[in-house]
């Protein structure tokens, strides 16, 4: 599939990027290597193959929620560059 520099240009503009000049070329032979590759895949004969919806065939396993045995405060707070005796401190990152 041919993909013309109007084309290059009006995706470039729906995914918000800008496109130097000298970038173009490169840029539309890359396009229509992976559209040939895509051609290539249309080929494949696929009827008898099941959708694929995840990648893993694995579910979670979940465990039980079992209380155990915990970190004390005082271990947890030991390491901490800063807390009050209660709580960590940490810097403010909202305004």
């Amino acid at each position: 599939m041919q993909i013309d520099k109007d084309t290059l240009h009006k995706i470039a503009n729906l995914a918000r990027l800008e496109i130097k000049p000298e970038e173009e070329a490169p840029l539309l032979q890359s396009l229509e290597n992976v559209l040939s590759w895509m051609e290539q895949l249309n080929e494949l004969d696929t009827d008898n193959v099941p959708p694929l919806t995840h990648i893993s065939s694995e579910i979670n396993v979940m465990r039980e929620d079992i209380v155990g045995q915990h970190l004390p405060r005082e271990q947890a707070l030991a390491n901490a560059p800063s807390q009050d005796g209660v709580y960590f401190k940490v810097p403010k990152v909202i305004e």
